[in-house]
Order: structure tokens, then sequence, then C-alpha cells
């Protein structure tokens, strides 16, 4: 049985409260699950298995399946929902988180359904490594598997982290993280190391200065987006990864010159993303639009040679 689906995506939905210098919200749709899908259904058709509490609105299931987006995987419990707080100042780079509440999450154990076991293409997003290996254990034989990590848990379960990290073939991490993970101030020397552990390619994730890519001996530097507005970088790393997989999934190659291409893409969901709080700005994005902030990316970073 061919799966209904072309990604298959494992992480959070939250409700996430969050002030910006530029305005806050208030318990409004977020997740790692959430923010990677939607920003890969421009491309291809993802499937999330997640959980949410006997909170979780219909309003919001109605936007996931209006982008097309299969919910056989998103699983609701007695309880409530994943609760974040956070608050950005000017440096848009990094919340202060305020309040994390689990809630169902907390006993949040993946189980795959049968019709999403054969997807071809798998993001972890970024949950326990031990919920990650329990997920590459569920599926069956993939074409490309890739992982999102945090400081929590380079620090916490480190082992259970390079067991999974062993077994994908893009690791997805941000710049400080790659160099805590392997104990490295060299980010270069610390890519290096983390490829060793077994994956085909790192994203390193930059924030505001874009992104890097080292695959074997090829790195590409993907520039972010110059936006003269930026309400919310919430999800922003999400919707990186949602586009750069999306794509890829698309193409169904993952040659070294469609992975810089998806990584264009990928910076460009992100850049949408922070244009608005939560997923305002995705609800009435476009693909004509999406295509035509890709060719401004191009244009950002070509220059002539010399002759």
């Amino acid at each position: 049985m061919s799966s209904s689906i072309d990604i298959l995506v494992v992480g959070s939905v939250a409700f996430d409260s969050v002030e910006t210098p530029f305005g806050k919200v208030e318990d409004v749709l977020g997740g790692s699950a959430i923010y990677f899908s939607v920003a890969a259904s421009f491309f291809s058709k993802v499937g999330i298995v997640a959980v949410v509490g006997e909170d979780f609105p219909s309003l919001y299931l109605e936007f996931l399946k209006e982008k097309n987006i299969d919910i056989g995987g998103l699983k609701k419990v007695k309880g409530s929902t994943f609760r974040w707080k956070g608050k950005y100042g000017f440096d848009l780079n990094e919340a202060l988180t305020l309040d994390t509440r689990l809630n169902v999450f907390q006993d949040f154990r993946p189980e795959i359904p049968e019709r999403y076991r054969d997807a071809e293409y798998v993001f972890l997003a970024n949950i326990d490594p031990e919920l990650q290996l329990r997920v590459l254990d569920q599926v069956e034989n993939p074409k490309l598997v890739a992982l999102d990590t945090m400081n929590f848990w380079i620090e916490g379960k480190p082992d259970k982290l390079k067991e999974a990290v062993a077994r994908v073939d893009i690791f997805v991490i941000n710049e400080a993280e790659a160099r805590e993970f392997m104990q490295e101030p060299n980010l270069v020397k610390a890519a290096k190391k983390i490829l060793s552990l077994g994956p085909k390619t790192l994203i390193v994730k930059r924030g505001e200065y874009g992104a890097l890519m080292f695959h074997g001996d090829s790195v590409f530097s993907a520039p972010a987006y110059p936006l003269e507005f930026i309400y919310d970088p919430t999800g922003a790393g999400d919707s990186f990864a949602g586009g750069f997989m999306g794509y890829l999934a698309n193409t169904r190659n993952a040659e070294d010159g469609v992975i810089r291409q998806a990584m264009i893409f990928g910076s460009v969901m992100a850049s949408f993303n922070v244009e608005d709080f939560s997923l305002n700005r995705m609800k009435y994005l476009t693909y004509p639009e999406i295509e035509r902030r890709f060719r401004e990316f191009k244009k950002l970073c070509t220059f002539e040679d010399i002759t």
C-alpha cells in the first residue's frame, strides 16, 4: 500500500502566548509540527503525528484541513494542550521563556498510523530523542529522514541524541547548539564532527543571518531575507524546515544543487512566517508570492565572476 502522504512530521502542537516589541498574542496556534506542516503544505502532502488536549478547537483542525494537511495522526486526549509563553526583546533571535506547561505533551508516545509508515520523507521535529528513535523504529524504509533538536536534549540526553542523529540523512540544528553538541567553538570543525556521526547533510540555522549547509565537501550559505517588518520569530526554524523538506519531497531529489534550492525555499517560508504573529501570514500566502520571493533571494546572492 502506498502512503497517503509525502512527508510524515512528528512534533508538538501548542497554544503560544507571545510578546514582542511590536505586539502580543494569547493562546494562538503554534508548535513545531504545525509550523513545519503549514510551510511544507505549499509543496507536498503532509501528515502530522502529535497530541492535543480536549480544549483544542475544531477551528484549528479545519484550518489544517484547508491546507490539505492530513490530521489522521493528530490525537486528541483528555487534558489540556501544551502551552508555551515567551517574550522577545529587540534582539529577535532568542525568546525568553516565561512559562511552559507540557500538559498532554508530557505523556506523548508517538504511534505512527499504518498508512503513514511508508512515507518516503520523514521529519522528526524537536522532541525527546528517545521518541525520535521510537518513530524511526516504526517507519518503513523512508527515502530521506531529517531531524531537529535543541539545547535541552543536547544537555539532557546527548547519547540518545547521537544515536538518533546516526540514523538520519539530514540533521538540522542552530549555530550555538552545533558548537555545544560537539564541544567545539569553531563551527566548521563542529560541522565535520557532526557529519562523522552519520548524517549526509547538516543544516545550521543562523537566525537573522540565514543558514549554512554542509554536505560532503560542499558548503553553501543561504542568506536571510532583509525584511522591513518582523513581528514574531516564533516558528521560523520549523517553517524553514517545512519549506526545505516540502521542496525536497516535491522534487524527489536530494542532490547538492537541489538541496541548495530547498534551503532557499526554507528561507523564503521562514521570511513569510515572521511577518505576522502565529500562522496569520501563512493563512493568506499564495504560491506565486513564494516563487517571487525565491527569485528575489537569487538576486540577493548572485554576482558576476571576475574576468
